[in-house]
């Protein structure tokens, strides 16, 4: 298990047209009134209007105010800041470096913790950039084709050499997957996203067998993966944890996906894989 750099993220240009447009279009993303952010954030709706039309400049303390209030990612609250003229406030640490020596010890003891279930960590592009010894399990026999030049979660999943076809639920479960990558481009703006959501929703699905009825329902708490492996159909519900409050921009898009047992027969069968 080992915790590699990756490539930053792509961030939203910043236009020449100020800060006020870029704050209105995030506003309109986020459906919410002027009047409604400037309750947020403690201002007018006068103000914000002033804002957005560029009548006035807003301070470096209003910009990061209403950032936070529109839940603005911390790569664009600095695209914001230049805009309005004020130099970024979040710096973009490479993962490898000193200063996140800490953190990176926290994530592989905690994804280690979390053996013999698998868990992993991602970067904004969804490059993986630490797995643990359950990921690895899954991961056996996909060819290492697809690991190069760095292994990334959506393309390993849904490549038809990937994992794709051990996926018993692969129609459902893509679904997902692109919904999620959907969600992460509207919130990101992201060219990197984008391009990589275009390659994996072009990958061929599998058709299903002439004459196949559809599994039984089984009433799992969450959407399942479920995936073969050495013969058995193991399953999975997945969970996604960020960091609270970052103050990087490399911390603050890593996320840590978590892989629990759906049902007991799955949590046995790794646990007896694991001794």
């Amino acid at each position: 298990m080992t915790i590699v750099a990756s490539g930053p993220a792509a961030s939203a240009a910043v236009t020449g047209k100020g800060v006020g447009p870029l704050l209105r279009a995030w506003r309109e993303r986020r459906r919410i009134s002027q009047l409604e952010l400037a309750l947020r954030a403690d201002s007018s709706a006068r103000h914000i209007s002033f804002v957005e039309t560029g009548r006035s400049r807003p301070s470096e303390e209003m910009v990061l105010r209403l950032a936070e209030r529109l839940e603005v990612p911390v790569r664009e609250r600095n695209a914001l800041l230049l805009a309005a003229g004020y130099a970024p406030r979040f710096p973009e640490t490479p993962l490898d470096d000193p200063a996140l020596d800490a953190l990176r010890d926290g994530m592989e003891r905690l994804i280690r913790g979390y053996e013999p279930y698998p868990a992993l960590v991602v970067d904004a592009g969804y490059t993986v950039v630490a797995a643990n010894r359950g990921i690895a399990m899954l991961l056996e026999g996909v060819p290492e084709k697809l690991m190069l030049p760095a292994p990334n979660a959506m393309r390993l999943t849904l490549h038809p050499e990937g994992l794709a076809p051990r996926i018993r639920n692969l129609r459902e479960w893509r679904g997902h997957l692109l919904a999620q990558m959907e969600r992460e481009i509207a919130l990101h703006r992201s060219d990197r996203l984008r391009a990589l959501y275009e390659e994996v929703a072009a990958y061929p699905v599998p058709e299903e067998p002439p004459g196949a009825e559809p599994a039984a329902p089984v009433p799992y708490f969450a959407l399942p993966m479920c995936i073969e492996h050495d013969g058995r159909t193991l399953s999975f519900v997945s969970s996604i944890s960020t960091f609270n409050t970052p103050m990087d921009v490399t911390v603050a898009e890593l996320a840590i996906e978590t892989f629990l047992p759906a049902d007991p027969a799955t949590a046995k069968y790794l646990h007896t894989l694991a001794g």
